[in-house]
């Protein structure tokens, strides 16, 4: 065997040793929350609201709170995320302005969450007058998920062919009309991905809206986006470290509904990427 083929092999193996480092731990989390909250997870469980600090009841008002926080986080995160991704790539000049803007972006992506919980505490909450509510909550969140939408808007758009570009011009479109027609249809799977993906990371966060408008316990679920609101990663915290006595089973059982629900963000991108690059090919 050659000494070519033994490098080969030892770096497949270490990618081998990496892999199982990284996987084996997460099935192995994974199973033992199924294991111990899935027979508490009922009908009851997920269509109530809980009772008893939340030793008794369901999780129904945190379920509806985090869908409810996740579609305000991409209202205000995707077509700013888009847009930006849109200049960036297609108007923006290579100068110093744009490289300290790319820098920035980079920068964002690394804040502790907790940092924008304070950001939106300070703007949203204090400055704006929207109090502890969904829309402050959501507001804090979209600030977070720019950062990935930027990047994989950018990313996707860039992805784009040249020449997609160059045939559209040369026909005589103007330049948006060839973004809006050509190169946005051709960056979409990318694009859907990051934002969907941002969701997901949004949906598991605790300390944003930990100081923002998240609530351990209201008496129904929010009416308007300027009510508290209760959320699967806020609720699970809470039970967990300050309530006495919590049953382990429902604590598990709400791990898993979070899961479930990062999970559904996840496969959701993965399905509507696949089925636009099936549409796109066929």
């Amino acid at each position: 065997m050659t000494t070519r083929h033994l490098t080969q092999r030892a770096a497949f193996s270490m990618l081998l040793a990496a892999t199982i480092v990284v996987v084996v731990p997460v099935i192995v989390i994974i199973v033992y929350m199924v294991v111990h909250g899935a027979s508490s997870i009922s009908w009851e469980f997920l269509s109530s609201p809980p009772r008893m600090a939340g030793k008794a009841g369901g999780i129904l008002p945190a379920i509806v709170g985090t869908f409810y926080l996740m579609l305000g986080t991409v209202l205000f995160a995707l077509p700013v995320g888009v847009l930006a991704g849109i200049y960036l790539t297609e108007y923006a000049r290579d100068n110093w302005l744009t490289r300290l803007i790319n820098m920035a972006i980079l920068n964002l992506a690394g804040v502790p969450s907790i940092v924008f919980g304070l950001f939106g505490l300070g703007v949203f909450v204090m400055a704006f007058g929207f109090g502890m509510s969904l829309l402050s909550a959501s507001l804090t969140l979209a600030c977070q998920a720019l950062a990935m939408t930027i990047t994989t808007s950018r990313e996707a758009i860039l992805s784009v062919p040249r020449e997609y570009r160059e045939g559209s011009l040369a026909v005589g479109a103007t330049r948006w009309q060839t973004i809006r027609h050509v190169v946005l249809p051709q960056a979409l799977p990318g694009i859907v991905t990051g934002a969907v993906l941002a969701m997901s990371r949004a949906a598991g966060e605790t300390a944003p809206i930990l100081v923002v408008g998240a609530a351990f316990l209201t008496p129904g679920l929010p009416t308007s986006p300027l009510d508290q609101f209760m959320a699967l990663p806020y609720h699970l915290y809470t039970t967990a470290a300050h309530v006495p006595g919590m049953p382990r089973g429902m604590m598990w059982a709400t791990a898993l509904v979070l899961l479930a629900v990062v999970l559904t963000f996840s496969f959701t991108a993965f399905a509507i990427r696949l089925r636009v690059r099936r549409r796109r090919t066929s």
